[in-house]
């Protein structure tokens, strides 16, 4: 059974950091790339960062780089997502995502549940 488990979401000020985690079994890791979005309440989901499974290329949305980046430790099955410099407008429901034929996350196979990410003050 597929399982994509993301943990780390929470509340934070703004200006400050999260670390996101996805934990992955009941498939092939190495073939996926894996990559996070996110929701808004009213919005629709967007992209916010994807890692190759080739290579380890990384790509970000526009409005995360620079603040954001993107890890993959291939011995846990583990991706991370470090935010930084957390704004406001990165409230969302944040999720991972697995795509085996899409190395830039474009068409994905699995998708998590989600994680709550609120930042406020």
């Amino acid at each position: 059974q597929v399982q994509l488990v993301e943990s780390g979401g929470g509340l934070v000020q703004p200006g400050g950091s999260l670390r996101l985690s996805c934990a992955a079994s009941g498939f092939i890791w190495d073939r996926y790339a894996i990559g996070w979005f996110r929701q808004a309440p009213g919005k629709e989901r967007e992209g916010v960062s994807c890692i190759s499974n080739h290579d380890g290329s990384t790509y970000y949305g526009d409005s995360v780089k620079g603040r954001f980046t993107i890890s993959r430790d291939n011995a846990e099955n583990t991706v991370f997502l470090e935010m930084n410099s957390l704004k406001p407008e990165d409230t969302a429901v944040y999720y991972c995502a697995a795509a085996l034929f899409s190395s830039r996350c474009y068409e994905i196979d699995y998708w998590g549940q989600g994680t709550q990410v609120t930042v406020s003050s």
